[in-house]
């Protein structure tokens, strides 16, 4: 779920700005991408098999619902080869393949699996290790929030080198140990990938060398204001993660998005550029390595529509909200490291957030009804207990532990068309004030993600006019200030301007 807390009517000291241009001009384009990655895979994946192989079940696309037959009446762990052409399931728009464990869907060239608008899914159920490669599946209607391939989260599927397209819905829905490589997942109708298993935590997911683009072609933030339901891919609840060697780009919303509960992801090596909202959205999450990334032109759509209407909230290319290492929570770091990034062009840097408001068992926690890993049950998150510690600490997700370093930032506000609030890093947190018995109002929470959460910049490089907010948005200060009087980038550089 998205939150995003804008602080209205700040006066904004600004020590520092962008170049003048026009931030209000919202039809300004980013300049001409450079040569693809090597995740540039869309329309290029390796052919499947020519010819059926060894012991395969061959299925005919001249045989309406040939798939869903052959599958009910074929045993455990068959193979099934889709020949050349499109392939329907049915005139129901429940009409959808079950795999039993196992199964394997492997497609000949131009073998399309296509629902016509008509069918919700593709391949339903829970069986386990179920494999789909070399398959063009499109043109599914999955309703709000729910996926066409592994509909249900199977734990265990292998899906590689597949084209999933204009769909509604997510292309794909996650289980554990689910592997996803090689895969164009393009506009779609909200999400690449939707990360979420509705009966428990999702282990073990990698997520490598796939391009992710195009997708929330239904623009569903327009569709329910503040839903935090689209772009690229999120993930819910997903323990143990490698989200690696990806294209992510040209998505409505955000590229990678970590929503609630997810702990030991490490982030790496991959292109995120031109998506409208953040390339990496860490939230209400633990334990993390964002590393040795591209991350370039994201945010401006975002940007210009909080500039236009006045907010000052300092979003980012890389947005932490109430996340951060947690010695606590078992990972393969006990930080949430950020380092050896890329960052050119982006309309802002890295934002660090706490609401103070949010928390387990408040109002005003989006994430309804989920508390922390630290404290799962929400009803101890309540008066008198939680005004003490341990519980003080417990029933609050922290972005604490959070070291920045050795990254590359630039901008060039020429290219970027922005004024001055652009340009930023930020360490922040709002004015508690809700619910009434909440122990955290004033400034308690702004005042700990600045000075005593253990958050530290150090060691970048940074070229253009960069400026820092710091504690909440009214402080806006420049990179001397930013070092000697905040003791932050010690060791960084800076050049042209900030």
């Amino acid at each position: 779920m998205k939150i995003r807390w804008a602080l209205l009517g700040c006066p904004l000291l600004v020590l520092a700005a962008c170049s003048p241009s026009t931030e209000d001009n919202p039809a300004a384009a980013p300049p001409a991408p450079v040569t693809p990655p090597a995740a540039a895979v869309c329309d290029k994946q390796p052919s499947g098999p020519s010819s059926a192989p060894a012991g395969a079940v061959t299925v005919d696309p001249k045989v309406a619902g040939d798939l869903v037959a052959k599958t009910k009446s074929s045993p455990a762990g068959t193979t099934f080869w889709l020949a050349p052409g499109t392939h329907r399931l049915g005139s129901g728009k429940f009409d959808q393949i079950a795999p039993k464990d196992g199964d394997q869907y492997v497609g000949a060239p131009g073998a399309i699996l296509d629902g016509g608008r008509v069918n919700q899914y593709a391949f339903t159920g829970h069986a386990s290790n179920v494999g789909i490669r070399h398959l063009t599946v499109q043109n599914f209607a999955a309703p709000h929030d729910e996926g066409v391939v592994n509909h249900d989260s199977g734990d265990g599927w292998v899906i590689e080198y597949d084209t999933v397209q204009r769909n509604d819905g997510a292309a794909l829905m996650a289980g554990a140990r689910q592997q996803v490589r090689g895969n164009c997942l393009r506009d779609n109708g909200q999400y690449g990938m939707n990360a979420y298993k509705g009966d428990g935590t999702i282990t073990g997911l990698v997520v490598e060398g796939n391009e992710i683009t195009g997708n929330n072609t239904g623009d569903w933030e327009n569709k329910i204001e503040g839903c935090g339901c689209t772009g690229g891919v999120k993930f819910w609840a997903v323990d143990g993660a490698d989200i690696r060697g990806n294209w992510v780009h040209d998505n409505r919303g955000a590229g990678l998005w970590a929503d609630t509960n997810n702990n030991d992801f490490l982030i790496e090596g991959n292109l995120i550029e031109n998506n409208d909202g953040p390339a990496i959205e860490y939230e209400t999450s633990y334990n993390a390595t964002i590393r040795n990334n591209t991350i370039r032109r994201n945010n401006w759509v975002d940007g210009r529509r909080y500039a236009s209407r006045g907010d000052d909230f300092p979003v980012a290319a890389i947005y932490i909200s109430e996340s951060g290492g947690e010695p606590q929570v078992r990972a393969r770091t006990a930080k949430l490291e950020i380092s050896g990034n890329v960052l050119q062009d982006n309309w802002s840097g890295i934002t660090l957030w706490e609401n103070a408001d949010r928390f387990c068992n408040s109002p005003a926690n989006t994430s309804s009804g989920v508390c922390t890993l630290v404290q799962p049950d929400p009803a101890r998150c309540a008066q008198p207990g939680i005004a003490t510690e341990p519980l003080r600490s417990d029933c609050r997700w922290k972005t604490k532990n959070v070291d920045i370093h050795d990254n590359r930032f630039e901008l060039d506000p020429a290219v970027v068309h922005c004024q001055v609030t652009c340009g930023r890093m930020a360490e922040l947190s709002n004015y508690g004030t809700y619910p009434d018995w909440s122990p955290y109002k004033g400034d308690t929470i702004a005042d700990a993600i600045t000075s005593d959460q253990h958050n530290q910049w150090h060691d970048n490089t940074y070229t253009g006019p960069w400026t820092f907010v710091v504690h909440d948005t009214s402080q806006v200060l420049d990179s001397r200030t930013w070092q000697q009087a905040r003791k932050q980038d010690q060791g960084s550089t800076f050049t042209r301007g900030g």
